[in-house]
């Protein structure tokens, strides 16, 4: 077109991710339009997948922010926010606003998304019931977080579960209710579903499955739900999350044609002439699209289409998803349900948390589910959307011993994923950046690292999940000219970071960091909220490196060690008080009687550790139940020592020869709430007969005619593993000091999450034998260090019944009146 030329009038009636990108699309080929955007909402463009972020806090509306105000300015585009289209006259080529005001159009595009789904019940109009779509949610959410406790999320698919994600961050009891027995049913397997349910109640989330809610209960707020099969829930915040209906209302009182969706055909053109439809409003082959990845293969479309350029028609998206939610990774494409006709490829693996499913019909790719890592994600979406056929090669790539896939985002022949997509392929579903668009600023601006990459095209900026492909495209790009920035097998301790847990201890010590935020941010985060994996994991190398300077980050901690119980499947908690050795006295008895008939636990049991385990007990009585018991916490919850077993030893057995319930009480009132990788467990017996089953604890003792023999990293558990004579010893005093030197290393140089057996197969017997035994020097500083830690340590079950400001923030729900 002429320059001089009169340029032409495009409206975009939304100003959501898919009309903007759309936008986008078209500046890059065409300077020939005159541009007007028209949003409902106070602001600019902004990344919707990143709500649930704003949500819990982590991030703010600027840091979610695509395009700026200023975007808009530089590009031209008059930009119309709080501003409402109520009617379009198609003959006219008019559009109308709330305010009256009128604008002509050349083209225009009808984006206007979708709205949530709320479920036609009674009571779903009571303040307090909200969908999850818009910042305005979350300002909702964010609110009544401040003036209530308990909520409830109706619907298990990928935005429910960030908004109960989000709730649990803010502080909220938080229940998700849903429909099906698997938590998103339309992409997972029930395999994959249980793995990401076991995961999210480890995070605190609550739920309940196969419910369907009837009713909304309370008067002009929500009190709570009703169930069809009559029970009930209390929450004083309802988040309607059971799907999406596209937003077609204007389209419909301005006669153009809709089904579900906007009708539009291959070229995203309505019934109406020059009016175009795009993104989850529209309906395309009788389809709606709700991820954001078919959405921006609609605009490519649409680009072209309205600048006349020649382009292949939409023919519709083999849709695939890949997220990531509360640390966690997963991605489904195409079938992932066993039928008879499909032969299944699976590998699961319960003790990392993987699983990986390939589904075939006639040797062609046709579904597949990854849960945990999903570095195959790439190829298999490819092989699936070509419907590509099984071969030697591609099973080795996928299953070959487990080793392509773990080898990381630069290994073995991942290159190859990336060689074979078209250039039209997108590569970061959050902002519509195609291998194309990377491609291009590698070669023609020479990039050569992800964050330069990141600056100019917005891949990576927003979840992160498509770095591995990033880098992938760098390699096969500059081919022996790359450098692997990241160190080429290094990986970090989670998804979040590079940084390995050395050098994240190093930085810790040099820099003197003393909260889990200054971590992120002097080490530079990738994920800048971090994860359920590294939150923890920070808040434990923190306490352990600075015991006495830091402070104890209870946001940071599963929902067990925030509110120091173990929660049940029901909601309620079991409380296992402490008795030293296994050694109780009547007065406790009663005590512990008394109490579970007063606060009606539903269960009373002898755990394994020889303790009394009160199950069934309601959250909000937990602070009483502690007062009422006067017994301390037996860390029943922690990453921490559990128990330490006795038999009754020289005091009463005929076979004793050591003083085992003595020593049993001395070592577990001495080392007891101490913070640990992971949980720890004691054991003395008083003789070879190994009553206590030293020989499968953490730290076992043996007592014998000349001493003790100290055994360690033993594991009873899912991968059990016979404990290892560290050394035998003469004296009471000289075993104690083993024990606090051995427990501190341990402490000092464990992965978080690292049983004793796993840490002791990693470092050798030999380096902990010479670290803790031989090295005299080394052992005193080591139980200096731990007498150090112990010294600040109170029992936590004391601090909430004597701190009522505790007791109200973690265990009571705050009643809500209608003014």
């Amino acid at each position: 077109m002429n320059d001089m030329a009169k340029k032409r009038k495009l409206i975009l009636i939304g100003n959501g991710m898919a009309g903007v990108n759309v936008l986008e699309q078209l500046l890059k080929i065409s300077n020939a339009f005159d541009i007007s955007v028209y949003g409902d909402e106070p602001y600019p463009n902004y990344n919707r997948i990143q709500l649930s972020y704003v949500l819990e806090g982590s991030k703010t509306l600027d840091d979610i922010i695509l395009n700026s105000r200023e975007w808009y300015e530089e590009n031209g585009i008059e930009l119309h926010v709080g501003s409402r289209i109520v009617r379009i006259d198609t003959d006219k080529k008019l559009v109308y606003t709330s305010a009256g005001d009128a604008a002509e159009y050349d083209a225009l595009i009808i984006a206007t998304g979708s709205k949530p789904f709320i479920l036609p019940i009674p009571g779903a109009g009571k303040k307090g019931v909200i969908g999850f779509r818009d910042i305005a949610d979350c300002q909702t959410m964010i609110e009544a977080s401040r003036r209530v406790k308990q909520a409830a999320v109706i619907g298990g698919g990928l935005l429910g579960l960030e908004a109960a994600k989000g709730l649990t961050q803010l502080g909220m009891e938080t229940t998700v209710v849903h429909l099906m027995d698997t938590l998103m049913e339309r992409q997972l397997d029930e395999t994959a579903g249980g793995m990401l349910k076991a995961e999210l109640e480890r995070q605190g989330i609550r739920f309940l499955m196969g419910k369907r809610t009837t009713e909304v209960l309370g008067g002009e707020e929500v009190a709570g739900i009703r169930f069809e099969d009559g029970t009930e829930l209390d929450a004083q915040l309802l988040v309607m999350s059971a799907g999406i209906v596209p937003n077609i209302e204007l389209a419909q009182s301005s006669g153009i044609e809709t089904g579900r969706g906007i009708k539009v055909n291959d070229y995203m053109e309505t019934s109406a002439p020059d009016v175009y439809a795009v993104g989850e409003c529209c309906e395309h082959r009788n389809v709606c699209y709700g991820l954001v990845a078919p959405l921006f293969e609609q605009g490519a479309v649409l680009a072209k289409v309205l600048c006349g350029a020649q382009t292949a028609p939409y023919e519709g998206s083999s849709v695939s998803t890949k997220l990531k939610i509360s640390g966690v990774d997963v991605f489904s494409a195409g079938e992932y349900t066993d039928r008879p006709e499909h032969r299944v490829l699976r590998v699961h693996d319960g003790w990392r948390g993987l699983y990986k499913k390939v589904l075939l019909r006639d040797k062609r790719f046709v579904g597949a589910v990854l849960y945990g890592d999903v570095t195959d994600a790439p190829l298999l979406a490819r092989l699936i959307r070509e419907g590509a056929d099984m071969t030697e090669e591609l099973y080795q790539e996928l299953f070959g011993g487990g080793q392509s896939s773990a080898q990381g985002c630069c290994g073995g022949g991942k290159t190859s994923i990336v060689q074979g997509m078209p250039d039209d392929e997108i590569v970061c579903g959050c902002n519509g950046v195609t291998k194309g668009d990377i491609v291009r600023v590698i070669q023609e601006d020479g990039f050569t690292t992800v964050d330069e990459i990141k600056a100019k095209t917005g891949a990576t900026r927003s979840c992160g999940g498509c770095k591995p492909l990033v880098e992938q495209l760098l390699q096969y790009v500059l081919g022996d000219g790359y450098q692997d920035k990241g160190g080429g097998k290094k990986q970090g301790i989670c998804g979040c970071t590079t940084h390995t847990r050395d050098e994240i201890v190093v930085a810790i010590r040099e820099k003197r960091l003393t909260s889990v935020r200054e971590v992120m941010m002097v080490m530079e985060w990738e994920q800048a909220e971090g994860c359920s994996k590294c939150r923890p994991a920070l808040n434990y190398y923190l306490g352990m490196i600075w015991p006495a300077e830091r402070e104890d980050e209870r946001e940071s901690r599963f929902v067990n060690e925030r509110l120091h119980a173990n929660i049940q499947k029901d909601g309620t908690y079991s409380v296992i008080p402490r008795m030293y050795g296994g050694v109780t006295t009547p007065e406790q008895l009663r005590q512990i009687a008394d109490a579970a008939d007063k606060y009606n636990a539903k269960m009373v049991k002898v755990t394994g550790g020889q303790r009394i385990d009160l199950l069934g007990i309601e959250k909000k009585d937990l602070p009483a139940i502690w007062e009422e018991l006067g017994m301390p916490s037996g860390y029943g919850y922690a990453k921490a020592l559990r128990t330490v077993k006795t038999c009754v030893g020289s005091r009463f057995c005929r076979f004793g020869t050591q003083d085992s319930v003595g020593m049993g009480i001395l070592l577990e009132k001495k080392f007891e709430r101490l913070w640990m990788p992971a949980k720890f467990k004691m054991a003395v017996n008083g003789c070879p007969r190994n009553c206590a089953e030293s020989g499968t604890k953490d730290l076992g003792i043996v007592g014998n005619d000349g001493g003790w023999e100290v055994y360690v990293g033993g594991n009873g558990g899912i991968r059990m593993k016979e404990a290892e004579l560290l050394c035998k010893v003469k004296t009471d005093e000289e075993l104690i000091e083993l024990c606090g030197a051995f427990i501190q290393y341990y402490r000092e140089t464990g992965n978080y999450a690292e049983r004793t057996s796993d840490w002791l197969e990693r470092l050798g017997l030999e380096q902990v034998k010479k670290a803790v035994v031989d090295d005299l020097e080394l052992r005193k500083q080591l139980i200096e260090r731990v007498e150090l830690a112990l010294a600040g340590l109170r029992d936590p079950w004391r601090e909430v019944t004597e701190n009522e400001k505790l007791q109200r923030q973690l265990y009571q729900a705050i009643e809500v009146t209608a003014e």
